[in-house]
């Protein structure tokens, strides 16, 4: 049997949560993220904010030059995880397999329980009555052949939408005259690429997939595959362990020029990844400072160092890199952890059963600690759960910047 996979993407997710919960700011332009006299961007914004052409990802002082009028708040990061923790129970209570995308959109591989197009007609309605009835929310859901479809069709009716896309002709059919950026993958860098080629359409592409397999390698082969309504990918459960990184940043309200600030800054910012990649049961074998300078210039300096998830390695490394880069004004800093790998695989090190060498790193951390509360009067230890949360952490480093 072919696949069958549903798609459901949440309309304007964070926005929508705070309408259902407040229904005054109904049929109000809403928009979700930083506040317009801060630095930041949109992290998404109700239908009625979108007809002034705000989005997701816009500078938020872009947004409020197009809509001054609109009503700007912070997102509630926790309230959003405990509704999409209640979405994603339904959704995967009809998947054999499920793939997490985001809090408010996943893949749904429904071939065995459907058994056909008509069973996953039935089951895609019935998550989207049960997300409305259940928990006063709309979503759309896309039905389809392979996962690309699937995404394609949950956009394809939005908002609240349902579409289906049964084969890959009804695929091609469906996107043929349109721009190129309506395949996955394809982004500003890539369609312009394509555009400077001549290739503007998805017709184009597959007319021309020799040209784009030669301009673009290996995208250009799967891109021309996509043209033709091919996709074999399977839905596959996310593992924490297959992601890139793990990290932690944050922008300042205004430019900082004292390092030392930036130092303390990295503290915190390696306490937050430790505390994520032991959550997940993770290690990483490289650290990674980001940097974006006041003239928006971003850098970023990595260093490879064994496998760890302690926040006062990941400091100490951090805190290296940092004394390496040229000191101007920054907008932005950032901690990662790279390169990582299940923590109960990996080969202990000497260190790690060393009783001296870990009563060092508890003395260190409580050192680090202990020195941020001298300079800004804070207890740090004492509150170190809710530093975790990015609400927290930015009030707190804005906090720290004022009184440095």
């Amino acid at each position: 049997m072919e696949q069958i996979i549903i798609h459901v993407d949440m309309d304007a997710f964070f926005a929508a949560v705070e309408i259902r919960d407040d229904p005054s700011l109904r049929g109000k332009p809403l928009i979700i993220g930083a506040l317009p006299h801060e630095r930041g961007v949109v992290a998404t914004c109700s239908y009625e904010a979108r007809k002034f052409g705000v989005h997701s990802a816009m500078n938020i002082k872009e947004a409020y030059r197009l809509c001054p009028q609109g009503i700007y708040r912070r997102p509630n990061m926790e309230k959003y995880r405990a509704v999409s923790r209640q979405l994603h129970e339904i959704w995967d209570s009809y998947a054999t397999v499920s793939e997490a995308i985001a809090f408010d959109e996943a893949y749904l591989d429904v071939t065995a329980r459907a058994g056909d197009f008509a069973g996953a007609r039935e089951i895609g309605l019935t998550i989207k009555r049960r997300v409305r009835e259940e928990l006063r929310l709309t979503c759309s859901v896309g039905v389809a052949y392979s996962k690309t479809a699937a995404k394609t069709a949950s956009e394809e009716k939005k908002p609240d939408g349902y579409f289906e896309i049964p084969t890959p002709a009804d695929f091609v059919r469906l996107i043929e005259d349109r721009d190129v950026r309506v395949l996955y993958t394809v982004g500003a860098s890539t369609a312009e690429k394509l555009y400077a080629a001549g290739i503007r359409t998805v017709r184009d592409l597959r007319e021309r997939a020799g040209e784009a397999e030669l301009l673009l390698g290996k995208q250009g082969r799967w891109l021309s595959r996509l043209a033709r309504g091919i996709d074999d990918r399977r839905v596959t459960p996310y593992r924490p362990e297959d992601a890139k990184s793990i990290g932690r940043e944050v922008t300042f309200q205004k430019d900082v020029t004292d390092y030392s600030l930036l130092r303390d800054v990295l503290v915190l910012l390696a306490l937050c990844v430790e505390h994520r990649a032991k959550r997940v049961g993770l290690c990483g074998t490289g650290v990674t400072l980001k940097l974006t300078y006041a003239d928006m210039k971003a850098i970023s300096r990595s260093q490879l160092v064994p496998p760890t998830d302690s926040a006062v390695e990941i400091f100490d490394q951090a805190e290296r890199l940092l004394g390496r880069v040229e000191q101007r004004p920054a907008r932005l800093v950032g901690v990662s952890l790279t390169g990582l790998s299940d923590a109960r695989e990996r080969q202990l090190r000497f260190e790690d059963i060393l009783e001296d060498e870990l009563s060092r790193r508890e003395e260190r951390r409580k050192a680090l600690l202990d020195g941020l509360q001298a300079r800004y009067g804070l207890d740090f230890a004492g509150h170190l759960d809710q530093l975790f949360e990015l609400g927290i952490l930015h009030k707190t480093v804005e906090y720290m910047r004022k009184h440095a």
